[in-house]
């Protein structure tokens, strides 16, 4: 009799320690909800109809079957043993619905808390991509009593959850949109950067019918929704993270811009690539984004020159350089120092020959110079800001 005392005890204990308290944060843009599940409700909810039951009925059958052993009753049908026998196969089917209760609120709380996540991502930007993306166990509308019971307060906070995604998937498209025709201004498809989603056969098994299954029906549509919102936003900021958004010196001022103009070598029209922006020699350069090293060294009419790969084909070019600070193949943030202005090269005086490049072709960097606010706001909240760079960047 203490043996199953102290059994029951232990699995009392490990049932109520399942259901601990789950607080849901919903940040829209604007205002912080907080949504708490108390698991004092939850251990009640699956304990008093579950944990308190077996107790009892358990031990009732424990003491029949040592009674009907002492007194050698046979196992004919309505005998104790019999009756006793039956109570204990009652026993196993409420362990069972109480395993099962506990499994399916694991799983239920699981895609709860991920799709919580997934509205955060999408209102604020802050992502943690690994819970976004990690496979959640399926769940099966085929449930208890118990299971009901115990999954009634998720259900309820699922239900808001809908709400919340609609909110949050407008939020998202409108900062896609904005983000969107920022890289437009600069000569960037923002289509390219981009996921598609073909045409092709769409489906899945469908568990069950009834209110239950419709709902989660909407809300499972409500979320597959929000999701590619997010993998387009996603990507979207992440090329943004590739962009050069800063100001590559102190002071910007322009001795020459991009385009065709007179060489000041020759006196003919030629094709100038950048930018030239002067200064003191000894001036310090910075990165314009994040990217690694390319070229580092003495490179023909650029003198030492550095190219900074960004990814997403954007490259960035820095010319004329009196130091190099930097070696090949290492990677460098935004705003970090990386060279000091010169006259190296085909030059008439320190100046910086700054380049952005799309797919190896040189394009117009004053755009980039000129939109780097809205940039660098979306670069920090995917990567935490950068250190460093010139007090004045814009």
């Amino acid at each position: 009799m203490n043996a199953s005392i102290i059994k029951n005890a232990t699995l009392g204990s490990r049932f109520r320690s399942f259901f601990t308290t789950r607080d849901f944060i919903f940040h829209d843009g604007r205002d912080l909800r907080r949504f708490s599940i108390a698991g004092r409700t939850q251990a009640m909810l699956a304990g008093v109809a579950g944990v308190a039951l077996i107790f009892s009925t358990y031990g009732v059958a424990q003491a029949m079957v040592g009674v009907a052993s002492i007194s050698g009753i046979g196992a004919e049908a309505g005998s104790p043993e019999a009756q006793v026998e039956q109570m204990r196969l009652k026993v196993e089917a409420m362990q069972a619905d109480v395993e099962a209760a506990k499994q399916a609120a694991k799983a239920y709380a699981a895609r709860v808390e991920q799709r919580q996540e997934m509205i955060k991502a999408v209102a604020t930007g802050a992502a943690d991509r690994s819970k976004l993306t990690q496979a959640v166990a399926p769940f099966s509308f085929k449930t208890s009593a118990l299971t009901e019971e115990v999954l009634a307060p998720l259900r309820e906070l699922e239900a808001r959850q809908v709400a919340q995604a609609i909110q949050a998937r407008a939020v998202g498209e409108a900062r896609y949109a904005k983000t969107a025709a920022q890289m437009v201004r600069l000569g960037l498809d923002p289509n390219r950067y981009t996921p598609k989603l073909v045409p092709g056969g769409m489906g899945g098994p469908l568990e069950a019918d009834g209110d239950e299954a419709s709902v989660s029906a909407e809300a499972d549509a409500q979320f597959r929704a929000l999701f590619q919102t997010w993998r387009r936003l996603d990507s979207l900021e992440q090329t943004v993270i590739s962009i050069p958004s800063m100001q590559p010196v102190e002071n910007v001022q322009f001795t020459s811009t991009f385009g065709v103009r007179s060489d000041p070598f020759v006196g003919t029209a030629k094709m100038h690539a950048g930018v030239d922006i002067p200064g003191a020699v000894g001036t310090p350069i910075y990165a314009t984004a994040d990217g690694v090293i390319g070229r580092s060294g003495r490179y023909g009419g650029y003198g030492n020159l550095i190219e900074v790969n960004h990814g997403r084909g954007i490259q960035t070019r820095y010319g004329h350089l009196s130091k190099i600070l930097v070696e090949p193949n290492t990677r460098v943030r935004r705003g970090q120092m990386i060279g000091l202005m010169g006259s190296t090269g085909r030059s008439t005086g320190s100046h910086l020959h700054y380049e952005v490049r799309v797919d190896g072709k040189a394009v117009n960097p004053i755009p980039f110079l000129q939109n780097g606010e809205y940039l660098m706001a979306v670069q920090d909240r995917q990567t935490a800001g950068a250190m460093g760079g010139p007090a004045g960047a814009k």
